[in-house]
């Protein structure tokens, strides 16, 4: 009998999961023989349960589909505020922050902004109360040319209270200074900023001479974060600590 040898050979090919078939089969030897049986399939009939079964398993398997893709921007917007806390906590407000630290911020900040749900915070009352502030690369805030016991240590708070277009700076320890002033809508998003009081030590009011204006805008907001950029192009990014608190007139 004479046999015919047949070299098969198949190019490789990358499955989506890495898995690879080898492009080097060995050689197969094909004898003539009978083709193999055919089967009809056509007049074939399952058990009712089978079927059953069968759309059964269909079922759950859509459910766990539907299950796992549903609700995915939220998973990632809360997954980018974990990684902002993370990423920021160690930064002491920014004032530790290196260029690449900063960069990092930003970067995620830009990922929520994109995200943002509430298109037009200054008619949102998720804006309204006291925000402890975080992260910011203002230097006018962070003071790091100044020595460490110069600059402010306790916590940093801005209110703002977008009925009444007031906005409040507050720090605490050691200096206790205190700034408020008028917001003036450019737009939905963005306010001027007027100051026109601030405190010295909570105690010694001062006029403002009219100098102390800036601009604000409200790039990312929900019901415990708050990210805004000022017109120096400084990052501000602040939690909310108590919704009830209102701005003095």
């Amino acid at each position: 009998m004479t046999h015919l040898s047949l070299v098969i050979s198949t190019p490789t090919s990358t499955l989506p999961f890495k898995c690879r078939i080898d492009s080097n089969p060995s050689q197969l030897n094909l004898v003539f023989a009978p083709p193999p049986p055919k089967f009809n399939t056509t007049n074939i009939t399952l058990p009712s349960s089978s079927v059953a079964n069968s759309k059964k398993w269909k079922n759950m398997v859509s459910f766990f589909q539907g299950f796992s893709t549903g609700g995915g921007k939220g998973r990632d917007i809360q997954s980018l505020k974990v990684e902002l806390y993370e990423t920021i906590s160690p930064l002491d407000r920014g004032a530790e922050a290196t260029l690449e630290d900063q960069q990092r911020v930003d970067k995620i900040a830009c990922k929520l902004e994109a995200m943002n749900c509430v298109k037009e915070p200054l008619n949102s009352d998720l804006l309204n109360g006291k925000w402890e502030l975080l992260y910011t690369t203002s230097q006018s805030i962070l003071q790091t040319q100044r020595p460490k016991f110069l600059r402010p240590i306790g916590k940093i708070y801005q209110a703002i209270n977008a009925d009444t277009l007031r906005a409040q700076n507050i720090e605490t320890w050691p200096f206790y200074n205190q700034a408020t002033a008028n917001l003036v809508p450019l737009n939905s998003r963005k306010v001027a900023v007027k100051f026109d009081f601030f405190k010295i030590a909570s105690l010694i009011p001062i006029k403002s001479p009219g100098s102390g204006r800036g601009q604000l805008e409200i790039t990312y907001l929900d019901e415990d974060l708050r990210i805004s950029r000022g017109n120096r192009g400084n990052l501000f990014i602040l939690k909310m600590v108590d919704p009830s608190y209102r701005v003095p007139l």
